[in-house]
């Protein structure tokens, strides 16, 4: 029983396995039209949803979240299957209509079971739809500030900006960089253009910026930074939201956060910013107009950005102002316009967009308004966007009341002018500034704050001399319209041609200031009523008189400067408010009337030559505290005691070229005059300037006084020398301690009478003073002049340590007897404080003509270190052995100039040698070493020394084997070098072999090295330890009498000299080729090359040289503009090759597109300009020169559009040819393209003197096809 059980029990099972399947078949059979119906309810399920979804997804779109991936790929496969469904619907409907009375049930059943299998899939698709928690999520914010920016214009200065920043930005040392620059100048666009990059490159993880300003609000500065992360503050104060936002930052390995607009020290913790030591992996950049806000946060490279240059500014200018190229009316005008702008972005950008599609006459009004300093007149200027907005703002930045007045006073000079910074002291005595100050000096000081203050917000800019300021036009038109309001009440109409007096001037009544500086005037009403008139600057032409009664109306007048014309001091004597009076180059008249300007302090005469003497009632202007005398050459006469009279005066300046005539205890031959022991009295003086021709003159027991500041000369300067030390201009103020002796006896000096200025002057300038043995009375000196001194024989003897610590400059020339310049000796009994390296502070050593010179530096240099020269000069030093020591050697890092010149003993200029055994020998490679003690170990174990900041390096006739070393096992790394000259040296290729790293090289010059055969012969020369190419940056090359020159370089290095602009060769006798065909290019490379940038080639004096370059480059001169040879008998060609080969492949008619003047003369054997070429063209030639050439084939003729061409038949050159018919080698033809041709017969040799535009064609053949062309087109 138990077996039939389970017998049966596995037979059920077994049945109802086959029971369900069979079912579902029977099914696809006979329920077709529920599965259609099933398919349609769900296929419509699926629809809605899927609407559904694409309506949240939309919406969600507009919102501008990001859409989860999962639900596009939803989207994406419901969509898929919903039109893979389309094709059931078409089975269905053909299959229905069989189905009815005769169903297949074949067809029916496939049909079925596909139908059930994409119902289950369009149901598990319509159920996964209902799984999704949300369809999209808050989007990342993208940084639009990083987007490419079409306002971003690459210049020179914005290109220097950017590579120093991106620099920075991949330096690990650096992690604070400043911009700064003048407001409008385009720091926030470079510092989005450096965002951008960032984020290209994947520099950093987050890049963000955010907006400071001028009042910063650092919840503001919070949101900006979190917006960009995606970050939402939940804390509501500003330190919970700073300790969050440091929180997520910190989550980052690297990020840069770029901070604009910043005008002060600003609190990155507070902000929430981890920096500095809790954060090596955030950088800063921040943009200011302020120089002192870079060093305030501590900023390790601080990046300056200028103006566009004038090409670069028309360039943004026509961009946003739509200018065409073909309209060049309009261009000529807008060119004006954009140059108004003065190179400024912000108004470049705002200008041109303003008058983008104006007519002529709106951009002409617009040029006159602009002109005028009337920036906001223009109509279509937005009032707020503009450069005197952002300018203004600067301005408004000022917090002191001097300094805002001290901008203002800029604008009374005009454009473009090297503001003296001491006017600004004069005019701020007189306006009665700073009124707290106890002196001139204290002014001066507080002046010159307030113009760095003034640099530092770039409202002023510097010059080449620290005595001046400038001011940029734009600027200077800003403060022109602050002045002008009512608040200040000022006119200005400097340096605008005026020659008569402005029509458009009304009243007076309410004006402060007016300036006519850098015009003519010639002429002037006859009063003005000026009430309140303080300040008036006129500059007259110099016949022109001033009226009498022309300052009767300006009884406030307080300043008062006037150039040129003639004044009689009468017309003064109603301003007795003055207190700084100024006259430049006038004739003065009537100088007694001073005496009623009792309120005056400052007196100056500069360079009024028509005054002889001074009256002595000048000795009652008991306020005066300054009078300047410079320039006065014919003032012979100080009255006695004149001078001692002046209690308060604290500034005494004459200057050497003016009065001389000093009195000996009150007399000289000839009348009475004032002596140098009135200037005992004077308890104030504290600057003083005058010449003494004559020691005579120095009162026996006179003692000069002590002086804050002095520039005092002592004998006559001969007319033929003059000293080159700090020349200085001729108004210009003296602010060192300058002592100069001029054709004295030293022993003729007085100890005691100069015992305070020489234990406290600065500049010594010494010039054919005999007696002088040594500098070592002289304590404090920075720089020294010595010239023709022939009793010198050691400038600084042993012991005088103390010149040597603040020496900067130093010059000796033509000093028979100098054998040494420092002779050094021990400084150990000097106390610790007191220990400095010697010459630490020399910049520059100059020594010249100096025959008897063994050696610079005597003695033990181990206290001595030249970390700041910058510039050594050495020439004609016939005795000189060597110029450093070992430890010495080490020490030039400033090093940039360095020229030798006819130093004939000379075998090495840096001391070294091979490291002798030593127990680290296998690291201690190389050392300096020179038997004298001083042997400094160097680790550096490929034997190069690093000059890493010489740009310029001179060796010419010292030696004709000088060496930069004195062991072969050396080279020098020079990256910086620009400027290379080799004069008399018989191993060139030797010595180029030690120049290494030449990557920066622009100027070459070697002359009379006579046995290189081959100047880039030295492969070590051509490539850096790299293997890299270093000539790609070279621009000049000049190669003059290397007799034994047989090639320049190989044809493989054409392709380096892409920046190559001129080429000159002379006297190379044996130079054979130019460029000598290697085998690493193959002709069709050759033909490829090209020198994109040569723009003049002259050679002359090469005798065996037959053709300059392969013709097969010849149209690989796109810039050439210059062509001269001359003086090269076996010259057959100027383009050509003897390779018959090299001309398959040439162009049959060769364009040299830009050259202007060609030059072929004294070429006895040339044939053809150009082999394997049949014509070339030169449309823009302007001169062209042909003598004794007899044998030249070439046809030169002008074609239809009047380019010169150069015609030639020749296909193969013989060595000799007596068919050709010579002219008379000294007849030459001049032909111009104005001028047609002219004829010139020259006697003897001819030197090329010729006006510009003329061509000199003489004595070849085809002169006669191209002078009977010409005849033929006149005709």
């Amino acid at each position: 029983m138990a077996i039939e059980s389970v017998g049966e029990s596995i037979m059920s099972k077994i049945a109802e396995f086959l029971a369900e399947p069979a079912i579902r078949q029977l099914r696809y059979m006979f329920c077709f039209n529920n599965f259609v119906q099933e398919f349609n309810e769900q296929k419509q399920n699926l629809t809605l949803e899927q609407d559904r979804l694409q309506n949240a997804v939309r919406v969600a779109e507009w919102n501008a979240e990001e859409i989860e991936k999962d639900v596009n790929k939803w989207l994406e496969d419901a969509n898929n299957e919903i039109e893979d469904a389309k094709h059931f619907d078409e089975q269905i409907g053909n299959n229905g209509k069989c189905f009815t009375w005769c169903p297949n049930w074949m067809p029916r059943y496939k049909l079925s079971k596909a139908l059930a299998k994409k119902i289950e899939t369009l149901s598990k698709l319509e159920e996964k739809s209902k799984k999704f928690p949300t369809v999209s999520h808050k989007a990342p914010l993208q940084d639009i500030e990083f987007l490419p920016n079409k306002d971003f214009t690459p210049s020179k200065s914005s290109t220097d900006a950017f590579k120093q920043i991106m620099e920075a930005l991949n330096d690990d040392k650096v992690n604070m960089i400043g911009l700064y620059g003048m407001g409008g100048v385009g720091k926030t666009t470079m510092v989005k253009e450096v965002g951008r990059r960032a984020k290209e490159s994947q520099l950093f993880g987050p890049v963000l910026m955010a907006v400071v300003s001028q009042n910063p609000n650092v919840t503001n500065i919070q949101d900006e930074l979190a917006d960009s992360l995606g970050l939402k503050f939940e804390q509501r104060s500003i330190k919970g939201r700073a300790d969050r936002l440091w929180q997520r930052l910190q989550n980052e390995e690297t990020m840069l956060i770029i901070l604009d607009d910043v005008w002060t020290h600003i609190d990155l913790q507070k902000i929430g910013i981890p920096f500095g030591a809790a954060y090596r992996g955030c950088k800063i950049l921040l943009t200011t107009r302020l120089k002192s806000v870079c060093s305030s946060m501590e900023c390790q490279r601080k990046v300056f950005l200028g103006f566009l240059s004038e090409n670069e500014a028309w360039a943004l200018f026509k961009r946003n102002a739509g200018l065409r190229d073909e309209g060049f009316a309009l261009n000529k005008v807008a060119k004006e316009v954009a140059r108004e702008c003065k190179g400024l972005p912000i108004a470049l950008v705002t200008v041109g967009r303003a008058l983008r599609d104006t007519s002529e006459v709106q951009w002409e009004v617009a040029f006159k308004q602009l002109k005028n300093s009337k920036f906001l007149h223009m109509e279509q200027v937005d009032e707020q966007n503009n450069a005197y907005a952002c300018l203004k703002l600067s301005y408004d930045y000022l917090k002191h009341k001097e300094t805002k007045l001290c901008f203002l006073l800029c604008c009374l000079f005009p454009e473009d002018y090297d503001v003296p910074i001491e006017d600004f002291v004069r005019f701020a005595v007189g306006y009665g500034l700073h009124q707290d100050a106890e002196s001139i000096e204290d002014v001066r000081k507080q002046v010159c704050v307030a113009v760095e203050n003034l640099k530092d917000c770039c409202l002023l800019l510097g010059t080449e001399s620290e005595e001046n300021a400038k001011m940029h036009d734009l600027v200077r038109d800003v403060a022109v319209q602050i002045a002008s309001s009512k608040e200040f009440g000022f006119v200005v109409k400097a340096g605008i041609g005026l020659e008569k007096w402005p029509r458009s001037f009304g009243s007076f009544e309410d004006c402060t200031t007016i300036s006519l500086m850098g015009n003519r005037l010639t002429e002037l009403p006859e009063g003005l009523v000026c009430p309140q008139l303080k300040v008036l600057l006129l500059e007259l032409d110099d016949s022109m008189d001033v009226p009498c009664k022309f300052f009767e109306g300006m009884k406030a007048l307080e300043v008062l400067s006037l150039k040129g014309g003639r004044l009689s001091m009468k017309s003064l004597e109603c301003s007795t408010n003055l207190q700084s009076l100024q006259f430049i180059k006038c004739e003065c008249k009537d100088l007694i009337s001073l005496r009623k300007l009792l309120r005056l302090k400052i007196l100056d005469f500069l360079c009024c030559s028509s005054i002889e003497e001074l009256p002595e009632e000048i000795g009652e202007l008991e306020n005066l505290r300054l009078l300047d005398l410079r320039g006065c050459r014919r003032l012979i006469r100080i009255p006695v005691n004149l001078i001692g009279r002046l209690k308060q005066l604290e500034e005494l300046l004459i200057g050497d070229d003016s009065f001389k005539k000093w009195g000996v205890g009150g007399t000289i031959r000839g009348g009475m005059n004032a002596s140098l022991t009135e200037l005992n009295s004077l308890s104030h003086l504290s600057v003083l300037s005058l010449s003494i021709p004559e020691i005579e003159h120095i009162p026996r027991d006179f003692v000069f006084p002590k002086l804050l500041k002095y520039e005092i000369v002592f004998g006559v300067e001969r007319s033929s020398m003059s000293l080159k030390m700090l020349p200085t201009k001729r108004t210009s103020y003296s602010t060192s301690r300058r002592l100069a002796f001029r054709c004295i006896n030293a022993i003729s000096l007085n100890a005691k009478t100069f015992e305070e200025l020489f234990s406290t002057v600065y500049q010594l300038e010494l010039d054919l003073v005999s007696g002088l043995k040594n500098l070592m009375l002289f304590q404090r000196l920075e720089f020294v002049n010595v010239r023709y001194c022939g009793d010198l024989s050691t400038l600084f003897p042993e012991k005088s340590w103390r010149p040597l610590k603040n020496l900067r400059t130093v010059r000796i020339d033509g000093c028979d007897k100098l054998e040494e310049v420092f002779e050094l000796g021990e400084v150990d009994q000097v106390s610790d404080e007191e220990k400095v390296l010697l010459l630490s502070s020399l910049t520059e050593l100059v020594l010249e003509e100096l025959p008897t010179l063994q050696c610079i530096w005597k003695g033990p240099t181990r206290h001595v270190s030249l970390q700041s020269l910058i510039h050594l000069t050495l020439r004609r030093l016939c005795q000189l052995k060597f110029i450093f020591t070992p430890s010495l050697a080490q020490s030039l890092p400033q090093l940039e100039t360095l020229q030798i010149e006819d130093c004939g003993e000379l075998e090495y200029v840096f001391p070294v040698s091979v490291a002798p055994s030593h127990a680290d020998a296998d690291k201690l490679k190389k050392i300096f070493g020179s038997g004298e003690g001083e042997d400094v170990f160097i680790t550096d174990e490929g034997g190069i020394i690093e000059f890493p900041q010489l740009r310029k390096l001179k060796l010419c006739r010292s030696g004709s084997n000088l060496n930069l070393f004195s062991s072969n096992n050396f080279a020098a790394e020079l990256p910086s070098l620009q400027d290379l000259q080799i004069e008399g040296h018989n191993q060139l290729g030797n010595l180029l072999a030690k120049l290494l790293g030449l990557t920066n090289l622009r100027n070459l010059i070697i002359k009379d090295c006579e046995g290189v055969e081959e100047v880039m012969q030295v492969r070590r020369f051509v490539t850096n330890r790299r293997g890299g190419l270093v000539l790609q940056n070279l621009t000049t090359l000049e190669v003059v009498n290397c007799k034994g020159l047989r090639h320049l370089f190989p044809s493989s290095m054409i392709a380096s000299l892409l920046q190559l602009k001129v080429l000159k060769i002379s006297g190379c006798e044996e130079l054979e080729e130019i460029f000598a065909k290697d085998e690493i290019l193959s002709e069709t490379h050759l033909q490829s090359l090209c020198f994109p940038s040569l723009c003049e080639i002259e050679v002359r004096e090469c005798n065996k040289l037959k053709s300059l370059f392969p013709v097969i480059t010849a149209a690989g001169f796109p810039q050439l503009q210059y062509l001269k040879v001359r003086d090269a008998p076996q010259l057959t060609k100027v383009f050509g090759h003897d390779d018959k080969a090299s001309y398959v492949n040439v162009e049959k008619e060769i364009v040299v597109p830009n050259l202007l003047q060609l030059s072929l003369k004294n070429l006895p054997s040339i044939v053809c300009f150009g082999l394997g070429c049949k014509n070339f063209l030169f449309p823009r030639l302007q001169r062209f020169m042909l003598g004794n050439c007899p044998k030249m084939e070439t046809k030169f003729t002008l074609t239809q559009n009047g380019s010169m061409s150069a015609q030639s038949e020749v296909s193969q050159v013989a060595e000799a040819s007596s068919s050709s018919c010579a002219m008379p080698s000294s007849t030459y033809k001049m032909w111009t393209r104005n001028g047609g041709w002219k004829e010139q017969v020259f006697d003897g040799y001819e030197q090329e003197v010729n006006p510009a535009g003329s061509v000199v064609v003489a004595s070849c053949r085809g002169l006669c096809e191209t002078e009977r062309e010409g005849k033929r087109r006149e005709k």
